[in-house]
């Protein structure tokens, strides 16, 4: 048993647990967590259908592929800048 005890310490992170935090931010932003997934799933099937991966929807916005990744697990709070860059990416249409 203190073998078991001692690897699980091991494993351990120094830092703590947020988890709880996370689940209760995601509880209180229900509503705006559908709607930016909504707009990731608009933008995942608009780059399948014109070929285009991450990096290359990045350059047409001018920022960073990493912050595209964010915006596709539909994670992201979107300014109302953003969303004009993605329409105009894209030429879709998110807002009316």
């Amino acid at each position: 048993m203190l073998e078991i005890v001692s690897k699980l310490e091991q494993l351990q992170s120094p830092t703590p647990s947020r988890w709880r935090e996370n689940a209760e931010q995601r509880q209180q932003n229900k509503a705006w967590l559908r709607y930016s997934q909504g707009i990731a799933m608009k933008m995942l099937d608009k780059m399948e259908e014109q070929h285009l991966n991450q990096s290359q929807l990045a350059e047409r916005m001018g920022c960073t592929q990493q912050y595209i990744s964010k915006i596709l697990r539909g994670q992201e709070n979107l300014s109302i800048e953003t969303i004009a860059k993605i329409e105009l990416a894209l030429n879709i249409q998110i807002l009316c």
